[in-house]
């Protein structure tokens, strides 16, 4: 169901027709690799790389009888071997290999196939936050701590701290997508019984990947568990943006909004409503995949060398990730590109408590300016539940004070009230993201 909200390209990684064609990569490399060594044929191998097929469904035919995959795919790339009149060579495919020598190290294709679609979906994002931070650098906003106001910051430093988590989240796919680029021909037990260590770093050299130091059956699950780990981080950076902008699309905020297509609508009952349609759905499938980051937990602890338990697991939770990390990354980047922003809006927000943000500045000058610091937190918090209560002018009370004139001047309650003053270390903040960080991948 998911699949077809994907691009396509990234669920066809996971389709049969590629699995397939994964499995015999790895069944081909093997075959030449024995050639060298002199275990199998040469113009067996020959053969094989000419006429070895797969056909998705046929094999799924054979499986409905046999009910096992990877006999299923040996039988039918034997089949299209004997269409093609060199039956007798198809007795060297799968020679000396285990089913799970096979999926395994396909698998590994398979997913660094998938790795490198979703670099680029995160490289594309980091792009997009990078130009929309730079616009917004200057825009003031209110920052809110416990959804309440707090002190002043800018829109650019929000997209600042996005850009700067998804180029941890690329370092982080990097580094992961590598500790899964192996293989493993060790057989039943991983002990290399049928085909030797050196075969085995040769064949996985033929595929691009390295060679597990030690595997049982199946390559540690420890590998696929901190994948989707990382998948589930990456979903949940999404999230973060989403839930941002549903909060700052609220009628009583609205200081910034997805982009509403000229057609759309928010309502069937109300037609004024302009709904954050997008960032829900981002929200709600960030779930799913940080509930599949459990299951891949699940997987690590198998019986003794190898059991089945984990395969039917990943069966679901290797492509709907992969899938559901493309899809939440292509959205995300469609939501921070089209968001509509208001400045205004930020700044009457901001103004609405009439000076209640800058209490923490006043608290400061005034410890400075030689007032007990329990005496001026006394002083401020009660002008500050005064204005709260009253909805009143909170700068003015405090510009009325004898006991605050006392000690501060109308010049120096300027300076209290002054957001250049609080956003003066704006520019060595981005210097400091920006500058310093390198984009790998």
């Amino acid at each position: 169901m998911i699949a077809r909200y994907t691009r396509p390209a990234m669920g066809a990684i996971w389709s049969d027709e590629n699995k397939y064609r994964c499995w015999l990569a790895v069944e081909l490399a093997a075959s030449e690799v024995l050639s060298e060594f002199g275990v199998v044929p040469a113009d067996a191998v020959s053969n094989l790389r000419a006429h070895a097929d797969v056909d998705a469904e046929r094999i799924a035919e054979i499986e409905a009888e046999v009910r096992h995959d990877v006999i299923a795919f040996t039988t039918c790339v034997a089949e299209k071997m004997a269409q093609a009149g060199y039956a007798a060579d198809s007795r060297w495919l799968h020679y000396g290999l285990t089913s799970n020598d096979v999926v395994d190290t396909a698998q590994s294709l398979q997913l660094k196939q998938a790795s490198s679609i979703i670099r680029e979906d995160l490289k594309a994002l980091i792009e997009v936050l990078r130009l929309r931070a730079f616009e917004f650098e200057n825009t003031i906003q209110i920052g809110r701590t416990h959804g309440v106001h707090a002190e002043p910051i800018t829109f650019g430093l929000k997209l600042a701290l996005w850009y700067d988590e998804a180029v941890r989240d690329l370092e982080r796919l990097g580094q992961v997508a590598e500790e899964l680029r192996v293989g493993k021909l060790s057989g039943a037990v991983g002990t290399f019984g049928h085909i030797s260590p050196e075969a085995e770093v040769r064949i996985c050299e033929r595929l691009g990947l390295n060679p597990a130091a030690i595997s049982s059956q199946v390559i540690s699950r420890d590998r696929h568990a901190h994948y989707v780990c990382v998948l589930a981080l990456i979903a949940s950076l999404c999230e973060k943006i989403a839930l941002e902008v549903r909060h700052l699309q609220r009628t009583e905020v609205r200081e910034a909004e997805e982009g509403f297509g000229k057609n759309q609508k928010g309502s069937s009952a109300m037609p004024h409503k302009r709904n954050p349609v997008t960032s829900e759905q981002i929200c709600g499938l960030a779930r799913v995949v940080r509930a599949n980051a459990q299951a891949a937990f699940e997987n690590n602890a198998l019986w003794h060398e190898r059991d089945i338990s984990h395969s039917s697991v990943e069966r679901v939770i290797l492509p709907d990730s992969t899938i559901l990390v493309d899809y939440l990354l292509e959205k995300t980047a469609t939501l921070v590109q089209n968001l509509s922003v208001f400045p205004e809006r930020m700044r009457r927000n901001l103004e609405s408590t009439h000076g209640l943000v800058f209490s923490g500045q006043l608290l400061l000058d005034l410890t400075s300016g030689g007032m007990l610091r329990e005496d001026a937190y006394r002083i401020v918090q009660s002008k500050a539940m005064q204005a709260w209560k009253e909805e009143g002018d909170f700068e003015r009370s405090i510009r009325e004070s004898p006991e605050i004139l006392r000690i501060l001047s109308n010049e120096k309650l300027d300076e209290t009230f002054s957001i250049d003053r609080q956003l003066q270390n704006l520019k060595i903040i981005f210097a400091r993201v920006f500058q310093n960080q390198k984009i790998s991948g």
